[in-house]
This record gives structure tokens, sequence and C-alpha cells, in this order.
């Protein structure tokens, strides 16, 4: 009789340039691994392969608000509205949009 053989799936090491956070995977598929980054007070963030020079940055949203539903942080007492999280590495850039929720209204 034959022993089965195991395979292992392969490791991958993450790392948060923002915050000391760090991580292991072992999963098919994962592109990419977002936490609640202590760096960027809280909001989720993505995880770069560990060893990649990267800066991850949350961009504030530059136009008027007027009622929309938005992701805000808290800064100097204020609630300030981010509009992306942009990840910055030698060759490109990626951005998580935080678009406003939905609303609707029986009036």
């Amino acid at each position: 009789m034959r022993n089965p053989t195991v395979f292992e799936l392969p490791e991958r090491r993450w790392e948060c340039p923002n915050c000391d956070l760090t991580d292991v995977t072992r999963e098919l598929g994962v592109g990419n691994r977002f936490h609640n980054c202590k760096g960027l007070l809280g909001l989720s963030a993505p995880m770069v392969p560990a060893g990649t020079r990267a800066k991850v940055e949350a961009k504030e949203r530059e136009d008027y608000i007027n009622g929309d539903r938005v992701q805000t942080v808290e800064v100097d007492g204020k609630a300030r509205p981010i509009m992306s999280i942009v990840t910055t590495r030698d060759h490109g850039q990626d951005c998580t949009v935080l678009a406003p929720a939905a609303r609707a209204s029986s009036d």
C-alpha cells in the first residue's frame, strides 16, 4: 500500500508599514490581507508581503459631504472623512475606496 503524499500550502508572510502587526497565511488565492490598523487610527488597511517597501496612507475626502454617510476617523477631536486607503510600492499603486453608504427614504 502506498503512503499518501501530503502537500502543504505555501506560506505567505505579511506585515504592515504603519504598525507592528505581522501575519502568516497558508491559503490559496489570497491576494491581500486586511487588518484594523492602529497606525491609521483603526481603519481597515491592507498589509503588504513581508519585505516589500511600501507606503500605506489614508486619503481625506476633499469635497463637500452634504449628509453622506462616510467613513471617518477622529483626529484632534474632529471627525475627518476618509475616502480611500492608497498603497504605494516601487512598481505601482493600489487603492481601496471607502464609498459612502446608500440611503433611501419614503418621503
